[in-house]
């Protein structure tokens, strides 16, 4: 197939608050939370406890089906607190950190030396083979598995994300190192998309021992999902993985250096936010370390990821372990009357062009989380939703697929291909406004207890 792909469908979201390439806080926060929801399919088993001493890749917890899956300390520090829920359910082990890092020595090896077992072994004891997910259903990668393919989105296109060239344009080196180490692992392509505009001078060029693919297009053109819908669909019985640049830079840096290093360049973003900019920060970093970003703001919501497919954190959560973005929405509780009657608006933005904003096509648009009304029948065309999602699937036959509970059909459709964030532009232009993405996340929890 071509390796320059360009997608006609998709939906760029104008909204304001993107974060200014300049680098605005390196301080290491007094905490960090390290939370097993993030990892989906995760059973966690306590390994510490409160005033035990961790460094940076100490085991802290390990799965109860694989205990040789385990997730390390993203930092040097005590255990201060085991946070639990409802039912003793455990949310989070909060580590106060040191003031100066250090780390658990697993040794520098080029990954060329070693054989494909020893790479397997070196991710799971350094806690860094959860960074691999598993598709279809977004769950940790099976260590007994092997992939036909795995795949890296080098670029992103949801509202506000983080510029991964300026990010990572400094990470070549580790980058580089692990797409060797994962195609020696796996034994098959790693495929690596990257934007099609700019590519020649981006740093991502220099890349080798990966199949390079030049994507052009809107959102979701950036989703690993959507990318893999064009370069080797996902069939029944097939598995594949992926792994984002950030944690593939970990995982180049475990084999480069001997050392979990999990530091990232984080953007603050939103039409809410007091600035905007990039943090150097750790996955578990508490929303407070931020406070100057919204100050003494109660109206704002706190989004770890973009504001399309995030997770709200509230003002007491923390960073989610695949994010490096953090978004400030002001919450949307005024009403409107007759605002469906009223075409003369220049301040709301509308995907169907309806208003008449669409003849300022440069203006972004402070953009809150007001939903416009309440759901509604469900009796959108398929049509409608394919404009915005460049899938090869049925998005409205298998979103009502998922809704009934009906297996067959959600294979009919498409499910091994999707996870929820490939449905985020479809919630957006939903005059339903149905939680697509929750049902779309049921039906493959569905998949997973009937299937597994």
């Amino acid at each position: 197939m071509s390796n320059y792909i360009e997608l006609k469908k998709g939906l760029a979201i104008p909204i304001s608050g993107e974060a200014t390439l300049n680098v605005t806080k390196t301080k290491v926060p007094d905490t960090v939370a390290i939370q097993p929801s993030d990892f989906k399919g995760f059973l966690p088993r306590l390994l510490v406890k409160e005033g035990d001493r961790v460094l940076a890749g100490t085991p802290v917890l390990a799965d109860k089906t694989h205990p040789e899956i385990l997730l390390t300390a993203p930092v040097s520090g005590v255990v201060s607190e085991i946070v639990r829920g409802e039912k003793r359910k455990l949310l989070a082990v909060v580590i106060k950190t040191d003031s100066k890092m250090e780390y658990v020595d697993f040794g520098a090896k080029k990954s060329a030396d070693l054989s494909a077992s020893e790479i397997k072994e070196a991710l799971l004891n350094s806690g860094l083979w959860p960074s691999l997910v598993q598709r279809p259903y977004g769950v940790i990668a099976d260590p007994d598995a092997t992939p036909k393919a795995v795949f890296v989105s080098a670029f992103k296109t949801a509202p506000l994300a983080a510029d991964l060239e300026f990010t990572l344009g400094d990470q070549i080196p580790a980058i580089q190192e692990g797409i060797n180490a994962l195609g020696k692992l796996t034994g098959t392509k790693v495929h690596v998309s990257v934007n099609a505009c700019g590519f020649e001078n981006s740093p991502f060029h220099r890349l080798t021992n990966a199949e390079i693919h030049q994507f052009k297009g809107k959102h979701p053109a950036g989703n690993v999902g959507v990318q893999i819908s064009h370069i080797d669909p996902i069939r029944k019985d097939e598995t594949v993985w992926t792994v984002s640049p950030v944690l593939l830079a970990a995982i180049g840096k475990l084999f480069l250096t001997g050392r979990v290093e999990l530091k990232r360049k984080v953007a603050v973003t939103g039409p809410k936010a007091l600035d905007y900019g990039y943090i150097e920060t750790f996955p578990g970093t508490p929303v407070d370390y931020i406070h100057e970003f919204y100050g003494n703001s109660t109206d704002a919501r706190i989004v770890s990821g973009d504001p399309l497919s995030g997770k709200t954190i509230g003002f007491n959560g923390y960073l989610g372990f695949f994010d490096d973005q953090i978004t400030i929405l002001q919450e949307g509780t005024d009403t409107e009357l007759f605002g469906w009657a009223r075409p003369f608006r220049f301040n709301q933005f509308s995907a169907t062009r309806s208003y008449f904003s669409r003849f300022v096509f440069w203006k972004k648009y402070d953009m809150d989380t007001n939903l416009h009304g309440g759901p509604r029948a469900f009796v959108m065309s398929d049509s409608y939703y394919a404009d915005v999602l460049p899938m090869d699937i049925f998005p409205t036959y298998l979103i009502k697929a998922c809704l009934a509970g009906d297996i067959d059909k959600m294979e009919k459709y498409g499910i091994y291909e999707v996870l929820p964030e490939d449905f985020a532009t479809c919630e957006f232009i939903d005059p339903s406004k149905n939680n697509i993405q929750d049902i779309v996340a049921g039906g493959i929890d569905l998949m997973l207890k009937e299937m597994a």
